[in-house]
């Protein structure tokens, strides 16, 4: 058998970048099989006529995407072992890289100044319980109190002994899905929907039903059948805007949902880590069906990446469940970042922070608007991303990979595909990662591949 070659004619700048995304196909296509051995350095250098340090390059690259390995006195080896799924996002920032493909709000140095005189405030103001004591119950209650404060903002009246203080959405998320669907059970959930879900549940022992959607979210429908023929025991929804192709549920369809629920008996987990930022949404479904719903809400999204927080509100038949399955899982939120937060629901900081990420969403989305004008794409006013389908014959894999050639990082959609349902290619591009002037180049990349002779340009790579 011959061994695959890279193709010299189809390098582009950056040439390390280029070779990567070259075996990287290769390896995904088959044509270099795991334990296969790559050529040395210098031999790879020689042949394509490239410095010894780009191939190193290149090679560095892949093995940090766990591709390939490299062993002393052996050489280099195509990975043989099976592969975590990839994040769609960027797992570490190159410095010429625009990085589009990973969700963060907006921040600028007011941000940091902020959190530098919160640890400063800190440090003369700690409770000793934050710093000295093991049990959740004693350092958490005034914390809690603060949370169903916070909570009412997003729409919820919840009594304090029903929330639970986490470090974050994530791991709000994990407990929630593990005290409403015992391993084995089945959940379904958008079909296009959260790309930690998937793994997660993985890990849990759970298996993920995708259901069908429309501009408005999961369909009613889908779910009821999914309900009566495969056994679900709950929902997992993103109804308000954080969804990758950032739709608003309305409350007829909340309602809808809610009633297929109760039908069937099963568990609501709904994510709603938008929280107030979203402006004139229904109700959370959780304040329409309190009795079922888990629902969380955090931080780190709409007020400061850092602030790794989060608030899960649990109906009373699982608060038990909540509380045991976060003692194992996390023990407990970190107590000095819960003070930070605490502290800014209370002074109004939390709020102010949001008022001031959504005006900066607005100008962001008028820049979207118009360097993609006349390019179709899904987005509300307060996403933090926009969901842009690929037309034509373009394929994901390509576009995102001469998009990177070009200097720019997106998300590929199939990153965020949970059903089997017909796919159509598309991408999610961050609006909130980068500099605004960052924003606005990597937005003419996209805009120039979509408006340029792409086909052209796709058979290059």
């Amino acid at each position: 058998m011959t061994l695959w070659q890279p193709d010299p004619t189809s390098l582009r700048r950056p040439a390390y970048l280029s070779l990567a995304e070259q075996i990287a196909r290769a390896i995904a296509d088959g044509k270099l099989e795991g334990g296969v051995r790559l050529p040395t350095h210098r031999r790879m250098a020689d042949d394509l006529r490239l410095s010894v340090q780009t191939v190193s390059r290149a090679y560095e690259e892949l093995i940090r995407r766990n591709l390939i390995s490299g062993e002393t006195g052996r050489g280099t080896f195509v990975c043989t072992t099976s592969r975590e799924p990839d994040p769609p996002y960027l797992p570490e920032r190159l410095g010429e890289v625009i990085d589009l493909s990973i969700l963060k709000p907006v921040c600028e140095t007011m941000h940091l100044d902020r959190m530098k005189k919160a640890l400063s405030w800190l440090a003369e103001t700690l409770p000793p319980s934050s710093a000295l004591s093991f049990r959740p119950n004693v350092v958490f209650p005034r914390h809690r109190a603060i949370a169903a404060e916070w909570l009412r903002t997003c729409g919820l009246d919840v009594a304090p002994g029903n929330i639970s203080i986490t470090n974050g959405a994530t791991a709000a998320m994990t407990v929630a899905l593990m005290s409403a669907a015992p391993p084995g059970s089945k959940v379904a959930t958008e079909g296009i929907g959260h790309h930690t879900l998937t793994p997660l549940a993985s890990y849990l022992g759970l298996t993920l039903e995708g259901l069908a959607i429309d501009d408005q979210g999961i369909v009613p429908e889908s779910l009821d059948e999914c309900c009566r023929t495969s056994g679900i025991q709950a929902v997992f929804v993103q109804p308000s805007v954080i969804n990758p192709t950032g739709t608003l549920m309305g409350l007829e369809r909340r309602n809808a949902l809610v009633e297929v629920a109760r039908k069937h008996d099963i568990a609501i987990i709904e994510s709603d880590v938008l929280g107030p930022l979203v402006e004139n949404r229904p109700p959370p479904i959780a304040s329409l069906a309190p009795e079922r719903t888990l629902y969380f809400t955090s931080f780190t999204k709409i007020v400061i990446p850092g602030l790794r927080i989060g608030y899960l509100a649990a109906p009373d038949r699982y608060v038990a469940a909540v509380a045991n399955r976060h003692l194992v899982s996390n023990w407990m939120a970190t107590p000095i970042v819960a003070e930070i937060a605490s502290r800014w629901v209370s002074d109004g900081t939390a709020m102010e922070l949001v008022n001031w990420q959504r005006e900066a969403l607005r100008i962001r989305h008028s820049v979207a608007s118009e360097v993609l004008e006349g390019i179709p794409f899904l987005s509300h006013p307060q996403s933090l991303h926009i969901w842009l389908p690929l037309t034509g014959e373009r394929t994901e894999e390509a576009f995102v990979a001469h998009a990177r050639l070009q200097g720019v990082a997106i998300a590929p959609g199939a990153s965020f595909r949970i059903s089997n349902h017909p796919w159509h290619p598309a991408v999610r591009i961050s609006l909130g990662s980068t500099t605004e002037q960052e924003l606005r180049s990597g937005l003419n990349v996209v805009a120039n591949l979509l408006r340029g002779d792409l086909e052209h340009l796709l058979l290059a790579i």
